[in-house]
């Protein structure tokens, strides 16, 4: 079991390693006490690698916001070597406990394998970036602090992951594997595959956050809290304006036994923001971004099975605020959800899940060939070969469809490995 943000979470040896690299929690995977006793310091991580086969449809894509993998001109098949959803993951943690107050630091560092000298692990184009005497990016999601007690609550205040779609990538089966394998599949790869991103929930991402959860009351608790303002992408007509609030989250979760074999968490998030854009020296435009979206889990002694569901007004798709808004302010719907069932035979896994996202136009003169709707589905197969060791293979399957009627298809194999520690 481990506990974040208030709420336990029964963990497989694989996904607990998950976890880990995803939250930066300590788990004492290796622990160093002061002296004294009174500093407790920890290292925890993950180093994931996958062969990763892609048929692609030949370039360029027909949907302006489609995941389906495009290739060049001269071909669509294309073979990778690099990470899968997640990046390797060094997370570091000091730990104490004063005056009756819990109080931690956490630092986590995301390197990964494919070769990046663009800046952003996560955003470098694809190009002929993939060269000789090119080396790896470095992606520092996580820098934040915690303090409180179960009397009070935990503040947490810092970079991290947020709440909306939270629950969604955490459960996502394609965590430690790939999933979607996006712009990975391409001359110059990117740090990380799409494993179910944009293609059934909207990715958390790490934001700048003052948040503060309650105390557990019987299995439930909230969390509220205001992040830095983002600003949207693909789709604004100014030039990006200062924000005059914050954006808020919240969250509430409940966890409940229902006999010793089975046990329900269930959760809903919201999110909102204001975007402010200038289009000339005396005009400007605003809008208002929000979301909501609901999840149940359920655990039957080897089986689980989750059903994730959000909607959002001015958020966009695949990334918070990304083609969330016309040229003219005017936003899109949209929404998506994501189904998954596993079952466990002896150290084997067996899953299958499968998503939509949808994006609505934000008037008839929106752009014809902008993404409808991207969906995937996902089968795999994760073997516990050891406590800190998974090997595994996955087969995904994804299409992009633009509301004008254009199409693109395809579909990735990968095999690889993740190992915790």
């Amino acid at each position: 079991m481990v506990k974040l943000r208030g709420k336990l979470y029964p963990l497989a040896p694989w996904a607990a390693g998950v976890l880990i690299a995803l939250m930066g929690t300590p788990a004492g995977a290796v622990d160093l006490k002061t002296a004294d006793g009174a500093w407790t310091f920890s290292i925890d991580g993950n180093v994931n690698v996958h062969y990763i086969y892609s048929k692609c449809e030949n370039s360029p894509s027909a949907v302006d916001g489609g995941l389906a993998c495009t290739g060049t001109a001269s071909g669509s098949n294309v073979s990778n070597i690099g990470n899968g959803l997640l990046p390797a993951a060094f997370t570091f943690a000091v730990a104490t406990t004063q005056g009756g107050y819990d109080l931690s630091a956490h630092l986590g560092l995301f390197p990964g394998i494919a070769t990046n000298d663009g800046g952003s692990p996560n955003l470098q184009a694809n190009g002929a970036g993939n060269t000789a005497l090119g080396t790896t990016g470095l992606d520092v999601r996580q820098v934040y602090l915690t303090f409180g007690n179960k009397d009070i609550g935990t503040f947490l205040f810092g970079r991290n992951f947020g709440l909306f779609g939270f629950d969604a990538i955490i459960n996502d089966m394609t965590l430690p594997g790939v999933g979607g394998a996006g712009s990975a599949s391409g001359p110059a790869p990117a740090n990380t595959t799409l494993g179910s991103i944009g293609l059934g929930y909207i990715y958390v991402d790490t934001l700048a956050q003052m948040d503060y959860t309650t105390p557990d009351f019987s299995g439930a608790n909230f969390t509220i809290g205001i992040f830095d303002p983002i600003t949207a992408l693909a789709g604004g007509g100014g030039i990006p304006a200062g924000k005059k609030a914050p954006g808020f989250h919240g969250k509430l979760a409940w966890t409940m036994p229902i006999n010793s074999t089975t046990k329900f968490y269930g959760s809903a998030t919201f999110i909102t923001q204001k975007q402010n854009f200038d289009t000339g020296p005396t005009t400007a435009y605003s809008y208002n971004g929000t979301g909501f979206d609901v999840f149940a889990k359920i655990d039957v002694q080897d089986f689980e099975g989750f059903a994730y569901y959000y909607h959002g007004s001015g958020l966009g798709t695949t990334g918070l605020f990304i083609r969330s808004a016309d040229a003219l302010g005017n936003t899109r719907d949209s929404d998506g959800f994501l189904v998954q069932a596993t079952y466990k035979v002896g150290q084997v896994k067996f899953g299958v899940n499968y998503g939509e996202s949808k994006l609505d136009l934000a008037n008839a003169a929106d752009s014809p060939t902008l993404v409808s709707k991207n969906r995937k589905v996902t089968g795999g197969v994760y073997d516990s070969l050891t406590k800190n060791l998974t090997l595994l293979a996955e087969v995904t399957d994804v299409k992009a469809d633009a509301h004008n009627g254009n199409s693109n298809k395809s579909t990735n194999f990968n095999v690889g490995a993740f190992l915790s520690f």
